[in-house]
């Protein structure tokens, strides 16, 4: 009778969150973001893959449950960090900046927007005890290398907040990096300049064109018309110090980008064919255009009022975002409109990696990536008040940790692990809920 009864509550709190997750995706993927069926069933086909890629695109999800969590050592209210707002493990990567130089750092600023940091550190944290265990490390490793991650977070914001280190010119390139982050900074440089161009371009006499191919489609004529009516409001939102002639942004060819990502999958993405700088077919550049949405963030912290625009260009507040928490970037930052969709441009560069899964079967490799990743996270949290903010975050976060350096860490660390326990489970549910509605 009381095995009857214990299976009885457990069936009772399975069902109840089976349809959370329902709900939630319904709610975000489905009348938020607007995904039909087809493009709901692309992006679940992918989060179906492994725990790890599920926590990838269920972000609003981990917000709604992590803002309901007691947890102790939250910045002010009004003390907000800009966030990455998407920070896991495959969200890291080396890539060429602005001055050509090869570094270390985040990557991604889709849901770029500000709360507080511990949101930010401790996505990160359940992420590397997913993506850790995938690779056949025990819960005991996984608990290290979160201590590692959270360790080096703090003593490198102690470094900015005690010690003078400057985060606004911070870099982590060939000369501070260390393990499997220093093997892609180095080798990423002896990648061809136009490995992507040659990849998914084709020259036809002088006029080079996207190849047809799986994952590209060309647009309509009344497509491409649309895009290039409001093309000049990208140029002009160039930064003067990066803008080029306007005959260096003339566009040559268009395509839909399908299937990249995951959380951002069933969102428009184009690949951009332009002129560049007109040495022949040699100059051509490709750059991408990805439409942005409203952050999964805002809809639990809306911090709206620190924006300049009302309301605010989701394109714009994720150039602004990368701009904040990183050096010298993308000279081809800016965005556009189409209707009532907004979109964020950035180079599709050939300079940019994140460490292979195949250097990280040791523990040591490991250690040191994570170790990485933690200095990556503090710099991005304190050099990012620069821009919009009025306060020191680093020191905001010191502040807010205080004397209790160790309950930080404690909480941090089984807060991680509770958290993957409950991914797991929501995995084996959407598993479920999938199978059922749409019979993937």
């Amino acid at each position: 009778m009381t095995e009857n009864l214990t299976d009885q509550i457990i069936n009772v709190r399975k069902k109840l969150r089976k349809e959370t997750i329902a709900t939630i995706f319904d709610e975000f993927d489905g009348e938020i973001t607007g995904l039909d069926s087809e493009k709901r069933i692309r992006k679940y086909n992918k989060m179906l893959n492994s725990a790890f890629q599920f926590y990838r695109g269920s972000a609003f999800l981990f917000y709604y449950d992590i803002t309901n969590m007691p947890l102790a050592y939250h910045t002010p209210v009004d003390k907000p960090t800009w966030l990455q707002g998407d920070l896991h493990f495959e969200n890291f990567g080396a890539f060429k900046n602005r001055e050509g130089h090869v570094v270390y750092d985040t990557n991604d600023f889709d849901e770029g927007y500000f709360g507080s940091y511990l949101y930010d550190v401790l996505r990160m944290t359940v992420s590397v005890a997913l993506y850790s265990e995938e690779l056949g490390f025990d819960e005991d490793a996984q608990y290290k290398l979160i201590k590692t991650y959270l360790e080096k977070y703090y003593s490198q914001l102690k470094e900015f907040a005690t010690n003078g280190e400057q985060p606004d010119t911070l870099n982590f390139d060939e000369s501070n990096t260390k393990g499997p982050v220093l093997k892609v900074v180095k080798e990423l440089p002896n990648r061809e300049s136009n490995e992507i161009l040659n990849a998914i371009t084709t020259v036809n006499g002088n006029d080079r064109k996207f190849r047809e191919m799986e994952g590209l489609v060309h647009l309509s004529a009344e497509e491409r018309l649309e895009l290039e009516e409001n093309w000049n409001e990208y140029i002009n939102s160039v930064e003067p110090q990066n803008k080029q002639p306007n005959a260096f942004y003339n566009i040559k060819d268009v395509v839909k980008k399908l299937g990249a990502g995951t959380g951002s999958i069933g969102l428009t993405r184009y690949y951009i064919l332009i002129e560049g700088d007109m040495k022949g077919d040699q100059g051509d550049l490709v750059l991408e255009a990805k439409e942005a949405r409203m952050p999964a963030a805002t809809h639990f912290f809306p911090y709206d009022e620190l924006f300049s625009d009302h309301p605010f260009h989701q394109g714009k507040r994720v150039i602004t975002a990368q701009k904040a928490m990183q050096y010298l970037q993308d000279p081809f930052l800016g965005y556009f409109t189409i209707g009532n969709h907004h979109f964020y441009v950035r180079e599709n560069s050939p300079y940019d990696e994140g460490v292979d899964p195949s250097d990280l079967s040791s523990m040591e490799n490991m250690s040191e990536t994570v170790e990485m990743m933690g200095r990556v996270t503090a710099k991005a949290h304190a050099r990012a008040d620069e821009l919009i903010l009025t306060h020191q975050s680093e020191e905001e976060i010191i502040d807010a940790i205080g004397d209790e350096y160790d309950g930080f860490m404690a909480q941090m660390i089984a807060a991680s692990i509770f958290y993957k326990g409950q991914v797991k489970e929501d995995f084996e549910l959407f598993t479920d809920w999938c199978q059922n509605k749409y019979n993937i």
